[in-house]
């Protein structure tokens, strides 16, 4: 595993200098991942990429943030290049996902077959979050891919705006979109995630829900409640872009019968009708919470899924790490992942976005405000 990143605002430029950077630590690349700031031109690196490494396979998304060997960043152009013996991987694209994620998921899924004579494999899974319920995504995935696949990815971003992602294929730019890459390898991938947020305050029954939409909350608009109890400033609630980014780190939790919190996104409202947008489903019916997450807990969730994603090579050094995490994650733990996360000669990269896959075991595969970890052995 390689990585390099470049900040140069000419896309070609970036491009080659991103690329060669990644492609420095030799061996034989088999699969590019790039992560994008939404102020690139997508087209124009999309094309500037696949000159740079010719041949070689690419997915990638726009982001709401950056992961480099330095640090997070938020203007910048990351490219992971992956490969070597004993390396397989089938890329696929699923354009305008939004129309029925389930089947999407099972369309991306099914690229596995192509690397079904690999002792290990893993579908990575880059997705438009703003484009429904992600978590139909993972249902649809999880039913070519069953319990023996690790799914690991994230959601796009666009730097917080919250109106329209991009995903890369190959030359190509599109919207809207489910790009994925099933890997084989000889050697084994380990996943991890994990959030550090906790339930406070006492609880909100969700009386009124449909899809990825809470219409009423304690039989009130849910808009209105959310604003009273999240204690949102005034332009928050006229605002549709203040509201957006002030809710980008309030998220709504909701409590299973087991572990620990799922916690969702709310990326916008409906001002006339008074309803909150979220990215995954909450259900009518059920109960949610306001959030709370601090520097502290955050940091230790993120130590805690890296030693998790190691943990799964079953004693071997990974070759590399690639975290996925809630764009809001930069502003509770402040350079804290790099530092904690970061083994002396590993290389380490990623993205912040909308919302995180992670899977290595059971059918919860869909996380929000969480940082999920793969390590490669």
């Amino acid at each position: 595993m390689g990585v390099g990143h470049a900040r140069d605002r000419d896309p070609v430029i970036a491009a080659e200098d991103a690329v060669a950077r990644a492609l420095s630590a030799g061996g034989d690349p088999r699969l590019l991942l790039a992560f994008v700031s939404a102020e690139y031109d997508l087209l124009a690196l999309a094309i500037a990429l696949e000159h740079a490494a010719p041949g070689v396979p690419l997915v990638g998304c726009t982001t709401a943030g950056e992961l480099t060997p330095a640090g997070p960043a938020h203007d910048a152009l990351v490219v992971v290049a992956l490969g070597g013996p004993g390396f397989t991987v089938s890329t696929t694209e699923i354009a305008h996902a939004g129309r029925d994620l389930r089947a999407a998921g099972v369309e991306a899924a099914a690229a596995l077959g192509d690397v079904a004579d690999c002792p290990h494999r893993l579908l990575l899974l880059l997705s438009d979050g703003l484009a429904g319920d992600q978590v139909e995504l993972v249902r649809g995935a999880y039913s070519i891919a069953g319990a023996g696949v690790p799914l690991v990815g994230a959601c796009a971003g666009d730097s917080l705006r919250m109106q329209s992602t991009g995903q890369l294929h190959g030359g190509r730019a599109l919207t809207g979109a489910v790009v994925a890459a099933a890997i084989g390898s000889n050697a084994p991938f380990g996943v991890g995630v994990g959030h550090g947020w906790r339930v406070g305050g006492e609880p909100l029954h969700v009386t009124g829900a449909t899809g990825a939409e809470v219409l009423t909350l304690d039989g009130r608009p849910a808009l209105d409640v959310y604003l009273e109890r999240s204690r949102a400033p005034a332009d928050a609630h006229v605002d549709p872009d203040a509201f957006a980014r002030f809710a980008h780190d309030r998220p709504l939790g909701l409590r299973r019968h087991a572990g620990e919190a799922q916690v969702r996104l709310v990326i916008g409202a409906d001002f006339e009708r008074r309803a909150l947008r979220t990215v995954a489903e909450i259900p009518q019916g059920g109960l949610a919470w306001l959030m709370q997450c601090d520097p502290d807990s955050a940091g230790a969730a993120g130590f805690a899924a890296c030693a998790e994603a190691i943990a799964g090579l079953h004693g071997g050094r990974p070759l590399g790490l690639v975290a996925f995490g809630s764009a809001a994650r930069p502003t509770m733990e402040p350079d804290r992942f790099p530092v904690a996360a970061h083994l002396p000669g590993v290389p380490l990269a990623g993205f912040y976005g909308y919302g995180e896959f992670a899977r290595a075991r059971g059918v919860t595969g869909f996380h929000n405000h969480a940082l999920a970890v793969l390590a490669v052995g």
